[in-house]
């Protein structure tokens, strides 16, 4: 019979106004959860997709054969009776004509998913999990009671009592709903169902428990199941015994990867993904000689490689002291700019050294700003994608390539690896607009923020380095705002100073080419004056520039507009001024 407690779930069918509905029943099925009761009247898909399993080809066929399932409207059936199905994925597999999940495709009219009224299942052996408790209501638990007593705790102070040791996410939003009524936001009690049921179900005893007070990280295990009790103003009504580390250790020397973790803002927060840190941290490690005669394993920390006199050599860039100079503050800053005049190799640069620091081409990912650039574009954001097997449009949580690299570089096995990101033409856009709650994590690399859209808690991994490239042309550089010089270290590329200064000299005599465009193109910006319109040595590096008519034709269709749209409307003869001819009479 229809499980008592459950209400009822529905599947809304793709593209049409259709609906199909059921009810989870209180016996068990041969796969271990619980049947599923798909109801009269339902209406499910005729189709029987590319991915339909065999199980799912079979099940409906029978369905169809006995009549259970019937013709109604054209590419549609109904559910002639109610149709008892082994589990809700069954059911949904039933209804959609493709092999789906059921605890997350059955939901109820308010939208909860069937997973929330199952009781918990299967998880990782060992995890590990923060709890606050240094500021609860103005009380510092973690020194007054959890270190002395040897326990952790949640508040729940308006909390029933609990009648299950176990209780789904749907039991306790009907106990926080009646309990916090009035008291608590919708989004308090989500958080509070959220970090009550991890509390409650989903720790066990063995995991790692650490908090955070006066600047100290403690590090614990979970020694106890989960207690309800009462507490003066209900501070710690939920309690677990937990064996605690004696010394705390200072937060200013945990790894960063560990303080990003910490950061996260709720009071029960999954650390899973760094437990081999923490246990580390929490078990000293002992010393003993290697079973076999192996090479010792190399130091897997983040660093970026050396620069030389070949990569200076291969970049035309005089010495190597600019080129550590950049390292270094990739090291230290995470994002730079390198800003000049078009034509001064921007772009080329960032991609060859993102690639030499990175290790390769695959560790390096280049987006262009412009004017309507967004945020939705460059970290996430909904867009209409089609789906493969309906054809059905709807819009989905897409990445876009911040959050895509950002993935990549925060992999287990990755951590170590240099990862960059090429932001092109970055002062092209509303960088308030694309970066939105990032800007914040640009200065602050050891924090996290809850994102906009699928309001995950994200940090920037430490291995993800951003370079910007800036034409002060388009946009001069004294328009850039303090928050962005703040977050970036800027470095200039022009043709008054190194490395662009002397590079079209540098290419020509590697090339052993005449060096007369390299005296026209240093007369030619002496005559511009305005560094930030200077003309970059890139234009004329090109095979046979020092042959007349490629160099004119070269001047005449590259040069002489940028020149032109510098003094529009100024009334200036820019050929008497800036041509060939000109330039050479003034050559010594």
């Amino acid at each position: 019979m229809p499980h008592p407690d459950h209400p009822e779930f529905r599947i809304k069918l793709p593209g049409v106004d259709l609906v199909a509905r059921g009810r989870l029943l209180d016996t068990i099925g041969n796969n271990g959860s619980p049947k599923f009761l798909l109801l009269e009247g339902s209406s499910v898909t005729a189709t029987d997709w590319p991915k339909l399993g065999d199980y799912g080809r079979r099940l409906r066929a029978e369905l169809r054969s006995d009549w259970s399932l019937v013709d109604d409207r054209p590419g549609y059936w109904v559910a002639n009776r109610d149709i008892e199905c082994n589990s809700p994925s069954a059911a949904a597999t039933v209804v959609l004509g493709y092999n789906a999940g059921g605890p997350e495709t059955w939901r109820t009219a308010d939208g909860h998913p069937l997973s929330d009224y199952l009781p918990g299942s299967w998880r990782v052996p060992h995890k590990a999990w923060l709890v606050r408790g240094s500021n609860v209501s103005g009380h510092n638990l973690v020194r007054r009671l959890w270190l002395a007593d040897g326990i952790v705790s949640l508040s729940g102070a308006h909390l029933p009592p609990l009648d299950e040791s176990d209780p789904t996410k749907s039991a306790l939003r009907s106990y926080i709903e009646e309990g916090y009524e009035g008291s608590a936001t919708y989004s308090q009690k989500h958080g509070l169902v959220d970090d009550i049921h991890a509390f409650l179900t989903q720790m066990r005893v063995g995991d790692t428990v650490v908090t955070l007070a006066d600047g100290l990280l403690h590090l614990g295990e979970i020694d106890g199941p989960a207690e309800q009790t009462d507490s003066p103003g209900g501070l710690s009504n939920l309690r677990r015994k937990a064996g605690w580390q004696p010394e705390g250790l200072p937060y200013e020397n945990l790894p960063e990867e560990v303080q990003q973790k910490l950061s996260v803002q709720h009071d029960v927060v999954d650390l899973t993904p760094i437990a081999d840190v923490l246990v580390r941290l929490r078990t000293p490690v002992a010393i003993s000689a290697p079973a076999v005669d192996l090479p010792p394993e190399e130091a897997k920390e983040l660093a970026l490689p050396p620069v030389d006199e070949a990569l200076a050599g291969e970049l035309l860039v005089d010495g190597t002291d600019w080129l550590e100079e950049v390292r270094e503050l990739l090291l230290e800053e995470r994002q730079l700019v390198f800003y000049g005049p078009p034509g001064t190799g921007k772009t080329y640069l960032a991609m060859k050294l993102a690639e030499h620091f990175g290790g390769g081409p695959e560790q390096v990912k280049l987006v262009q700003f412009h004017p309507s650039y967004a945020y939705e574009d460059f970290f996430e954001g909904f867009r209409p994608v089609e789906d493969p097997e309906t054809h059905d449009v709807a819009f989905r949580l897409t990445a876009g390539p911040l959050r895509e690299l950002a993935d990549l570089a925060s992999r287990e096995g990755n951590r170590h690896v240099p990862h960059f990101l090429i932001i092109d033409e970055i002062n092209r856009a509303n960088l308030a607009k694309v970066f939105g709650e990032l800007y914040f994590l640009l200065e602050y690399r050891r924090k996290s923020v809850r994102l906009t859209y699928s309001g995950d808690d994200f940090a920037l991994p430490p291995n993800l380095f951003v370079i910007g490239t800036m034409n002060t042309a388009d946009r001069s550089i004294a328009l850039v705002d303090a928050a962005m010089r703040r977050r970036f270290a800027f470095v200039e590329l022009s043709p008054r100073t190194e490395p662009t200064r002397g590079l079209l000299h540098r290419w020509l005599e590697r090339e052993q080419l005449d060096p007369e465009p390299a005296r026209l193109l240093d007369a030619l910006n002496e005559r511009i004056g305005d560094p930030d319109f200077a003309i970059g040595p890139s234009y004329l590096m090109k095979p046979g520039i020092d042959a007349d008519n490629r160099l004119r034709r070269v001047w005449r269709t590259k040069i002489l507009p940028l020149l032109e749209e510098h003094h529009y409307g100024e009334g200036e003869d820019i050929e008497a001024r800036y041509g060939l001819d000109a330039l050479r009479k003034s050559l010594p």
